[in-house]
């Protein structure tokens, strides 16, 4: 608070630099710091105690002189009190023998300068009323005279609501704003009636509720006036008999202007006057007998009452029909009755019966009827000597005969599943009583009560035969039964035994063939047929038939086509799904027998080359191996002869070898033939050695053809290092022979000679 005052004083400053013209004010340096409401001696006293409001402001201010103070003392949301002042000192508000009525919340708001400050709100609570007084103002007072009572609440204030009492039935209540009440009070029996009275103080939003006050008896004395019912028979009667009533009035005061008569049946008035009253009657026994003669004067009420006995002179009639069901366009009878009548007074002929509406009668009370389709109320009238007697109403509601009734299904009938069999007629009046039958052994029952109602009995067969066998009856009467035909249904029966056939047989499916994949099951159709192949989820064809298999082609099959094929049955009852069939499409035939075809060409070709091949290998072989020359010894004279014969001959074989080949055996080989020797030869075969072959003219013409001139002929000849068993011996014999050498055969396989040069031969 201290940093407060410091702020304000700041403020002043500054507002008093910044406007030099304006003087500074100390009265307007203020601040209200709290403001309090206290209750002296407690918040809570009784009644009678003295309460001091104390109503303190806390207000620091820069200026010496005293500043004025409104102070408002507020009661819940009322003014009670307001008082301005320019102490310091704390405001003080009495209550002097405080009341139930000053109990509330008050506050207390402070108003400097234009600012203001409320305290919190504190409750007062004051308990304890004074006790009422009672006055009245006679204590003995005649039938209908008014008094005067006085009920006061002693130096109580606020709201108060004042109740009068007649023992402990409350007569009177009133409001005031003081302390006590007036009442005008009248009794009406005579008699000592004690009066009380109580008040309660409403003090918003409860009420406080004080003692009762003292008791005061009045003593009411009855006045001589009388009201007088007179009743003429009054035994010994009957209906029908004459009543005569009198109401009067006994001993009339002259001030009896303002009488009234009232003469009443039950709560029916059956006349009204001032001092006499008459009237005449049949009497009935179903009215009510009690009479009254009520005087009104004023607030005065007298009455006479007397009960008249009336003899039945027969008893209500009672209407009845035969039979009790009754049904549309048979006849029924209706009987009218009394069942009991005054004899002494009554003959049974004198009685008479009518119906409303009317029939003919067929004898005393017997009416006969033919029942309508539509319902109708019948009434009876019984008379006798002027009485007339209705029954009560009887409603005739003629039944409709229950039709030979149907059967039928409640949905699908699924072998091995329980269904609903429903049972109904065309016509017929509730209730109907439907029973179910197989065979003729009943099943079980059920009664429609209700309009709406269906009877349904549930079932289950295990053979579509037991269909036939259920069987309806009907009855809505005592009459036998009515039976109907026989159940017609259709019997579904599930699915079952799913079978794939695949034709051609699974090994024989070649490509270009067409697929038949037929799908077969047991059980009712239709049937809806779904084929499916894995890795797809729709299927590849679906088709409903009325039969229980059908099939799926696919035309001009492809390895595409190759997979796992299974198909799905549907029926109304169930779903059944098959084997699944794994097909492999092979190659066609004709592209089988071209591949054949072109691995027996290629086979062919192989075996051709590599025949053509080795055979050119081992001519050259041979071919060298007979031209290859081995250098030998000079040998005698006599050898020659041998050795030129032998060169005939191979004269001529070198000359076929060259014929057959085409080319001559000394004629160096091609490349390629060299190669593939290379390659399929060792690394140790011989080197090729090229000899020098001389033909001299034969010795003998009739042996040697004659040649002109020297041959030479280069051979490529070539060591068999396995020493080929098909290599002759031939070595080198015309060499051996032109040189005179002895010819000499190796066994071992040709060897390699050294090239020599041969000398010319003449």
């Amino acid at each position: 608070m201290d940093l407060l005052l410091l702020l304000l004083l700041t403020s002043s400053l500054l507002s008093t630099y910044f406007h030099p013209g304006r003087t500074a004010d100390a009265q307007t340096l203020f601040s209200i710091r709290d403001v309090s409401l206290s209750m002296e001696p407690s918040p809570d006293v009784t009644r009678d105690t003295n309460v001091t409001l104390r109503c303190r402001a806390e207000v620091i201010s820069a200026g010496h002189e005293a500043l004025s103070r409104e102070y408002t003392i507020y009661k819940d949301s009322s003014v009670v009190y307001t008082k301005t002042s320019s102490s310091s000192e704390d405001l003080l508000y009495p209550l002097d023998q405080a009341r139930v009525s000053n109990s509330g919340k008050y506050r207390c708001r402070v108003t400097i300068d234009g600012k203001q400050v409320t305290s919190d709100a504190k409750k007062l609570s004051v308990t304890g009323l004074s006790k009422p007084v009672l006055r009245l103002n006679k204590g003995v007072v005649s039938e209908g005279e008014e008094i005067t009572a006085n009920c006061s609440a002693p130096a109580e204030t606020g709201s108060i609501f004042f109740y009068f009492y007649e023992g402990s039935k409350e007569i009177l209540e009133k409001q005031v704003h003081s302390n006590q009440a007036e009442a005008k009070l009248r009794f009406s029996t005579v008699g000592v009636h004690r009066i009380h009275c109580a008040y309660t103080v409403l003090v918003t939003p409860e009420s406080f509720k004080s003692e009762e006050s003292n008791t005061v008896t009045v003593s009411v004395k009855a006045l001589p006036i009388a009201a007088v019912l007179e009743v003429s028979p009054q035994s010994s009667v009957y209906e029908g008999d004459q009543l005569d009533i009198l109401c009067s009035v006994r001993n009339v005061l002259h001030s009896s202007d303002s009488i009234q008569l009232y003469l009443s049946q039950g709560t029916k008035l059956l006349n009204h006057g001032t001092t006499r009253v008459n009237h005449s009657m049949v009497a009935l026994a179903q009215d009510p007998a009690e009479f009254e003669c009520r005087l009104e004067m004023g607030d005065i009420a007298k009455s006479d009452t007397q009960t008249v006995s009336v003899t039945e002179l027969f008893s209500v009639p009672t209407l009845t029909k035969s039979p009790a069901e009754v049904f549309h366009r048979e006849y029924m009878t209706l009987t009218c009755k009394s069942e009991s009548f005054a004899s002494e007074r009554l003959d049974r002929d004198e009685l008479t019966y009518s119906l409303d509406p009317p029939l003919a009668p067929q004898g005393p009370g017997v009416f006969k009827a033919l029942a309508l389709l539509s319902e109708l109320n019948y009434t009876c009238i019984a008379a006798a000597k002027g009485i007339r007697k209705h029954s009560q109403i009887l409603t005739v509601r003629p039944k409709v005969s229950v039709s030979t009734p149907r059967i039928s299904v409640d949905g699908k009938v699924i072998l091995g599943r329980p269904f609903r069999i429903l049972c109904e007629s065309d016509t017929g009046s509730l209730p109907i009583t439907y029973n179910l039958m197989r065979g003729f052994t009943q099943l079980d029952n059920f009664t429609v009560e209700q309009r709406f109602q269906q009877a349904f009995f549930t079932v289950q067969i295990t053979n579509p035969e037991e269909i036939t066998k259920y069987m309806c009856e009907a009855k809505n009467s005592q009459r036998a039964p009515l039976l109907g035909k026989r159940l017609d249904a259709t019997v579904i029966v599930p699915l079952a035994h799913p079978t794939l056939t695949v034709i051609p047989h699974i090994p024989e499916i070649s490509e270009g063939d067409d697929l038949y994949l037929i799908c077969g099951v047991t059980g009712t159709p239709p049937v809806t047929f779904k084929w499916y192949r894995d890795g797809t989820q729709k299927p590849l064809n679906i088709s409903t038939t009325s039969t229980n298999n059908t099939d799926y082609r696919v035309t001009g099959l492809s390895k595409e086509h190759s997979g796992t094929y299974y198909c799905e049955a549907v029926n109304h009852a169930n779903t059944v799904v098959s084997d699944k069939v794994t097909i492999e499409v092979r190659l066609a035939l004709w592209k089988k027998a071209l591949i054949g075809g072109f691995c027996l060409l290629g086979l062919a070709v192989l075996v051709a080359v590599l025949v053509l091949w080795f055979r050119s290998k081992r001519g050259k072989k041979e071919a060298a191996a007979e031209l290859s020359v081995k250098p030998s010894s000079p040998k005698s004279d006599d050898s020659l002869t041998v050795n030129l014969t032998h060169d005939t001959e191979v004269y001529n074989a070198a000359t076929v070898k060259v014929d057959r080949a085409a080319v001559s055996v000394w004629s160096q080989r091609p490349p390629e033939a060299a190669d593939e020797e290379e390659s399929s030869l060792a690394s140790n075969e011989p080197d090729v050695e090229y000899t020098e072959v001389v033909h001299p003219r034969p010795l003998d013409p009739a042996r040697v053809p004659v040649r002109k001139g020297t041959d030479t002929v280069y051979s490529e000849l070539q060591n068999d290092p396995h020493g080929a068993a098909d290599h002759h011996d031939y070595g080198s014999v015309e060499y051996a022979e032109l040189n005179n050498e002895p010819v000499e055969t190796n066994h071992r396989g040709p060897e390699v000679h050294q090239l020599q040069e041969l000398p010319p031969v003449d």
